[in-house]
């Protein structure tokens, strides 16, 4: 086994990241670091049928949004290149013809009418779905039943075939999971998988061995799933490589969603890609929405991704990515599903919208307020309000509507709100506030609020009944920071130009 941790994500470039997938590179990213080891990108693009066009791109744009960025991958040679399965192809081969040779796979020219007549021949009510394994594979066209002369005239001739391992019978396959610890399976219960599919590219089972093993892989995290395919790799390990090079294995528990197993439907309720693809969803024929359209910063994803399944055995919760680094442990990850709740990840996001900087927020907010139709030209203004509203908001695009009104005058007013408070005096005072406002030099919060409550005493009413109104005249509702704050923050002209043009909607409301 290499000494040095070296561990790898390897996608298929066939849709959108989700919360697992993300999850999955998470623990490997954070595990190298932690281990100053390296983390390694690896396309699996073997299956060219669900190959979809920009989803390669998007792979690199989500790890690096997601501050993950690898080692070595398509973009970043090393030594053990080239990174995309499609481009390794010719060794998979070599390995499938070994195991030939060695009597630990054959080839099965079987048509697809021979496998569906295979089916629907021993389907049983025991049985339903008959697999191509030791029960079956001596009544079907392989290189089992067939004379070697017979064999080689179909590979001559060019016959269509594939590669398949034949599973050992009475065998019990062992090993040990870094979460689940020892695993067993019955050889007998386990099929043929095909390794080398009719267009010489290797299925999953066998790539991931090779790859691994070329690559120097030395710790390997997937999802759970994976787990009922672990006896046909273990078998692969032991024929080509020897099991003392396999790596350590980790299959991670499933993300649960609210009902159970995060379903397609879940996903697209709560926005699981990390971010939108550019192409059509092929089951919902829509465009879908991510968590960074929706407003999440990555710091606040990653954190809460880490904390779905593991914790550092302490009631912490707001992780940063060095912090994760430095208290994440494999034997912290929970065998049990995590389940995701979408109202959860959104206070993680609310915490670092909190917790970050004006400087770390300003590019991010400043994007979503000019995606918002609003212009914004002044950058010590935008970094005031900033500070003034990020306790407010729990999404980027709350910016919007806890910050664009500093940014323009409002358009519409919550003229529901001031009606039971607008009378003929309350015109009177605004109309007055407007002319002594335009005559104070010295426009700070201060003496706003002394202009403010002085004009009140004069016109004997109380402040309380004109704070909410002159908030909605500034607003244009009844959200914000404190009333006198905004009125300094947008200037004095402003603050007049809006009273004024306010009181003749609100005359009329």
């Amino acid at each position: 086994m290499n000494s040095k941790v070296r561990v790898r994500f390897a996608p298929s470039p066939t849709g959108g990241l989700h919360l697992g997938g993300v999850r999955t590179v998470l623990y490997n990213y954070l595990f190298a670091r932690k281990h100053g080891g390296e983390f390694i990108l690896r396309i699996e693009d073997t299956d060219q049928t669900r190959y979809v066009e920009g989803a390669e791109q998007y792979i690199y744009n989500c790890l690096e949004w997601c501050g993950m960025e690898p080692d070595e991958s398509p973009l970043k040679e090393g030594k053990y290149g080239p990174y995309r399965q499609s481009e390794r192809k010719p060794m998979y081969r070599e390995y499938a013809e070994q195991l030939v040779k060695e009597g630990h796979a054959y080839y099965a020219f079987d048509t697809p009418d021979d496998l569906e007549k295979m089916r629907n021949e021993y389907k049983t009510a025991e049985n339903p779905s008959p697999q191509y394994d030791r029960t079956v594979r001596l009544k079907m066209k392989n290189s089992l039943t067939l004379t070697a002369n017979e064999v080689k005239k179909l590979l001559d001739e060019g016959a269509r075939h594939v590669i398949r391992i034949k599973m050992p019978e009475g065998e019990t396959i062992s090993f040990t999971d870094m979460i689940h610890h020892e695993v067993s399976f019955e050889s007998s219960l386990v099929d043929d998988k095909v390794l080398l599919k009719a267009d010489g590219m290797p299925t999953y089972h066998l790539a991931v061995v090779v790859d691994d093993y070329l690559m120097k892989i030395t710790h390997a995290f997937r999802g759970e799933e994976w787990l009922s395919s672990a006896p046909v790799h273990v078998m692969l390990w032991k024929y080509l490589f020897g099991l003392d090079k396999m790596p350590q294995w980790a299959h991670l528990p499933l993300i649960l969603g609210p009902s159970g197993k995060l379903s397609k439907r879940d996903g697209a309720k709560y926005g699981f890609p990390v971010f939108a693809m550019n192409w059509m969803d092929a089951k919902t024929n829509e465009l879908t929405e991510g968590f960074k359209e929706r407003g999440f910063l990555p710091e606040a994803f990653i954190n809460l991704l880490a904390v779905l399944g593991w914790n550092d055995g302490t009631e912490q919760e707001i992780f940063s990515m060095d912090e994760l680094i430095e208290k994440f442990s494999i034997d912290r990850v929970h065998k049990a599903g995590a389940k995701f709740d979408f109202e959860k990840a959104k206070w993680f996001n609310h915490e670092w919208i909190k917790k970050l900087s004006v400087d770390s927020l300003q590019l991010k907010v400043k994007a979503v307020l000019e995606e918002g139709g609003l212009k914004v030209d002044n950058d010590a203004l935008l970094e005031k309000v900033i500070e003034l509203v990020k306790d407010r908001c729990t999404l980027l695009p709350d910016f919007i509507q806890q910050a664009g009104f500093f940014f323009k005058s409002p358009e519409q007013f919550d003229t529901d709100a001031i009606k039971p408070k607008w009378d003929d005096g309350k015109r009177s005072y605004f109309e007055a506030l407007a002319v002594k406002l335009a005559e104070e030099n010295n426009f700070s919060i201060e003496n706003i609020e002394l202009v403010f409550k002085n004009l009140a005493t004069e016109k004997n009413i109380k402040p309380g009944e004109l704070q909410m109104l002159l908030r909605v005249m500034l607003v244009g509702s009844k959200i914000g920071p404190g009333v006198f704050v905004i009125a300094e923050t947008i200037g004095k002209n402003e603050t007049i130009s809006r009273i004024e043009k306010a009181i003749p909607v609100f005359q009329s409301a």
